[in-house]
């Protein structure tokens, strides 16, 4: 979502973009999104809080994963 964002900071995204990006099957295509509630299933939590969680992890490996802040 970073990217396609004007800024192309991960910082300035959220679980909002992430969901309203998700439901365009153009973005990510190779993305399953059937995998992606499944895995929030099986760790038992909401979809919000799995992306909330796998966004904030990429926040705080911005760096490492050289992507902008």
């Amino acid at each position: 979502v970073a990217y396609v964002r004007p800024s192309r900071k991960i910082a300035e995204v959220d679980v909002a973009s992430v969901k309203k990006k998700l439901k365009d099957k153009g973005f990510a295509r190779a993305v399953s999104r059937d995998d992606i509630l499944q895995g929030a299933a099986e760790l038992g939590i909401e979809q919000d809080l799995h992306i909330a969680h796998v966004l904030a992890d990429l926040q705080a490996s911005a760096n490492r994963l050289e992507l902008q802040v």
